[in-house]
């Protein structure tokens, strides 16, 4: 039997980012299931325009002898005319696109043109309230929402209900990011891979003994907040005695320095001189940064808006407990428990927990709750909450991380991880692979092509059925769907 095949739009899955890190894991998860073909985009791609047959690297790296992936590259995300060359080339079974929808305006002009000879899937994110309803000629022109937060889940619902736009139950799922496997609590016992930590280490903290070293791993962007993380440490070191201060170290693994954000060299400099903050800039293996989160005591991250945060989710798999804000998906992964001790399930009367109304949640997390919402905005995104907490409350808990001890902060981390691989978080790569599966699969059983457009004249008098051309001065559009 024949694979389905699948056309991605999205990062390049080589790339970093957070977007092309998670396309390879849930293309590689699913090779055996499906033939992918990818326009894999970049926002100057260095290969742009090459055609990148992976198949060769896949299969060694898979052991899945009949792999199929090519990489078609782009600068941006394409447009209406490579993408019809690729359905006309690649003859894909569905299209799947992937990221904010803004990104995708022109993808959605061609919705009906896809959509009368294959399914479009969305695997979705939006990252805040209030609900976004201009979104809902978006979502309503997908067959398929797997979507990355529950929050995200009840927004898209009821941006869809608001606008009279209902869809069923198996078009809007929820299907988190997975953290590869690659990510793991390491021990002594295992020889190979501690001494290549304990090598790591050293360089990385510069030879300096540490004895709690707080890690923030993120882009350096405003929405991100690393002058805060910075101004959260020194306030935290701040309150111990300054011997214990000089064994603490916070490690930032970002780009010291960028236009979206700061200089952070100069803002230690100015607003911490007195502790150490130290920068990992290089770009690294999983192996590497699995070796970053097992250095790390705790990993931090106080974003104001976060749709999922792949940081602190691959920081529990590694065995290393979280501070978070409670904004967008990182509310997933607190855990937070209602009153029936069950994980929290968001609706139209109750769409976040920003408020702390439940503030009971998994050991390997200490919450930090918004003090204040802004409403933010511009033309493609007219309006989003932009949470924010306050440093002192996260130096707060930071300093209850560090007063608990060591051996607590292992415990709770061990908790974190044990939890990231199970069934009820579907954290990994293996269960979002699975899920990417059986969602698709039940999206082409399902599926039904929309109704054709149909041209009606002033009289309302059927005159031509998906024309090319319309006819007459005075002719208007309609669809049912």
């Amino acid at each position: 039997m024949s694979k389905k095949k699948i056309l991605l739009l999205s990062d390049d899955l080589r790339m970093s980012s957070g977007i092309g890190t998670m396309s390879k894991e849930f293309v590689l998860g699913t090779l055996h299931h499906y033939d992918w073909v990818q326009l894999g985009g970049s926002i100057k791609h260095p290969e742009e325009g090459k055609i990148v047959d992976m198949n060769e690297s896949v299969r060694k790296e898979t052991g899945i002898e009949d792999a199929y992936l090519k990489i078609y590259c782009a600068s941006g995300y394409g447009n209406q005319e490579v993408v019809r060359e690729l359905m006309h080339v690649e003859n894909p079974d569905a299209i799947l696109h992937y990221t904010d929808p803004r990104f995708w305006i022109w993808l959605y002009q061609m919705e009906n043109e896809i959509r009368h000879k294959v399914p479009l899937f969305y695997y979705n994110i939006w990252d805040d309230l209030p609900y976004p309803n201009w979104n809902a000629n978006f979502y309503d022109s997908c067959d398929l929402l797997m979507n990355i937060s529950r929050q995200t889940v009840n927004l898209v619902k009821n941006v869809l209900h608001n606008e009279g736009r209902e869809k069923e139950d198996w078009q809007i799922t929820y299907l988190p990011h997975g953290v590869a496997k690659d990510y793991q609590p390491l021990t002594e016992l295992d020889v190979d891979k501690w001494n290549g930590l304990e090598q790591f280490r050293k360089h990385i903290l510069q030879d300096k003994e540490k004895d709690f070293v707080l890690f923030w791993n993120s882009r350096n962007i405003r929405r991100k907040m690393p002058g805060d993380i910075i101004l959260a440490f020194k306030m935290f070191c701040d309150m111990l005695p300054k011997e214990q201060a000089d064994k603490c170290a916070l490690l930032m693994h970002s780009q010291p320095i960028d236009d979206n954000g700061t200089d952070l060299p100069e803002v230690v400099r100015n607003i911490c001189p007195d502790y150490d903050v130290m920068f990992s800039a290089d770009k690294l293996d999983n192996t590497h940064m699995n070796y970053l989160y097992n250095i790390a005591d705790v990993t931090i991250m106080m974003s104001s808006n976060e749709g999922f945060g792949l940081a602190t989710c691959e920081s529990l798999r590694a065995g290393t407990p979280i501070i978070v804000n409670v904004t967008g998906g990182l509310q997933d992964q607190c855990r937070f428990e209602d009153e029936n001790g069950d994980w929290i399930k968001f609706t139209t009367d109750f769409p976040s927990n920003h408020t702390g109304r439940y503030k009971k949640c998994g050991e390997w997390a200490k919450p930090v709750f918004p003090t204040s919402r802004a409403l933010m905005g511009s033309p493609p995104t007219p309006y989003i909450f932009d949470d924010r907490c306050n440093f002192e409350d996260a130096a707060d808990r930071i300093k209850e991380w560090y007063d608990v001890g060591n051996e607590e902060r292992e415990r709770c981390g061990e908790v974190g991880a044990e939890w990231i691989e199970g069934d009820e978080s579907m954290m990994t790569g293996k269960h979002m692979s699975e899920n990417f599966i059986k969602d698709m699969e039940t999206a082409f059983e399902k599926w039904k092509k929309p109704k054709p457009f149909q041209i009606y004249n002033t009289e309302r008098k059927v005159v031509k059925k998906n024309p090319g051309i319309l006819e007459g001065k005075r002719s208007y559009l309609w669809q049912d769907r």
